[in-house]
C-alpha cells in the first residue's frame, strides 16, 4: 500500500476516534447545512470526511479506499488520487448542500463521498473490474455494480426512509467527480467504454431530469 494512502487512512482514523470520544469536536466539524449557510463554516465541507459514526462505518470506508487506491494511483498518479479523493469529498458535500438547502438541520459525516470518487474513477477506467461482496461469492462487473449503486442511491434520495441514514447525495456527488476526472484524463479510454458507462449512468440521468424539471421534487 502506498505511503500516501497509509497517511490518509491513519489521519482519518485518528480524527474519527477523536470524534467518537469528544462530541463537541464531532459537532464542530461534521457537515451541517445550517452551520455552513449561516456561519460560513466552509471547513466542514472537508473535515466531515474525516469523521465517522462508529468503527464499522470507518472500517468499511477505509477498506474500500485501501482496495481501490492502488488502481487509481496506477492510472492517475498520486496527485490525481489526491484530487479525486478530496475533490469528491467536497463535491459530495456541495451536492448535499444543494439538495438539502431548505433543511438547515441536515447533517452528515464520513469519507463515503471521497471513497465513491475513487471507486468510480477505477470503474470508469475498467468497467469490467470485478466488484465483490461479502455475501456474493462471484464478483460482478463494475458497471453493473455502478448501475445498481446509482439506482439504489437515486431511489433512496427520491423516496427517503426514516430508517435510512446514508448520505446518498454525497455518494452520488463524489462518484461523479471520479467519473468526470477519468473522462478528462483519458477521454479515449472512456469513449471505448461509453456503452457500459451510459448504462451505469442511467439513474444519474434520471436524477438530473428530476432536478432540472422538479418532477415531484426532491426532499
Amino acid at each position: 500500500m502506498d505511503l500516501l494512502v497509509i497517511i490518509i487512512i491513519a489521519a482519518t482514523a485518528l480524527v474519527s476516534f477523536k470524534g467518537f470520544n469528544d462530541r463537541g469536536f464531532f459537532s464542530q466539524y461534521m457537515f451541517q447545512v445550517g452551520a455552513i449557510q449561516r456561519n460560513k463554516e466552509y471547513i466542514r465541507l472537508l473535515t466531515s470526511g474525516f469523521l465517522h459514526a462508529d468503527i464499522m462505518h470507518l472500517l468499511f470506508n477505509m477498506l474500500t479506499l485501501y482496495f481501490f487506491s492502488g488502481i487509481v494511483i496506477d492510472y492517475f498518479g498520486k496527485v490525481g488520487f489526491v484530487l479525486i479523493y478530496f475533490g469528491a469529498i467536497i463535491a459530495g458535500n456541495l451536492f448535499s448542500m444543494f439538495i438539502y438547502k431548505n433543511n438547515p438541520m441536515y447533517s452528515a459525516i464520513g469519507a463515503s463521498g471521497g471513497v465513491s470518487g475513487i471507486l468510480f474513477a477505477a470503474i470508469a477506467m475498467n468497467p469490467y473490474l470485478g466488484i465483490g461482496f461479502f455475501f456474493i461469492p462471484i464478483p460482478i462487473p463494475g458497471y453493473i455494480f455502478g448501475a445498481l449503486y446509482f439506482g439504489y442511491s437515486v431511489y433512496m434520495m427520491l423516496n427517503p426512509k426514516e430508517w435510512d441514514n446514508l448520505g446518498h447525495a454525497a455518494h452520488l456527488g463524489g462518484s461523479v467527480v471520479g467519473l468526470v476526472y477519468a473522462f478528462i484524463s483519458f477521454p479515449m479510454n472512456t469513449l471505448e467504454h461509453i456503452f457500459q458507462i451510459l448504462i451505469m449512468s442511467l439513474p444519474l440521468l434520471y436524477l438530473a431530469f428530476r432536478i432540472l424539471f422538479n418532477k415531484g421534487g426532491i426532499r
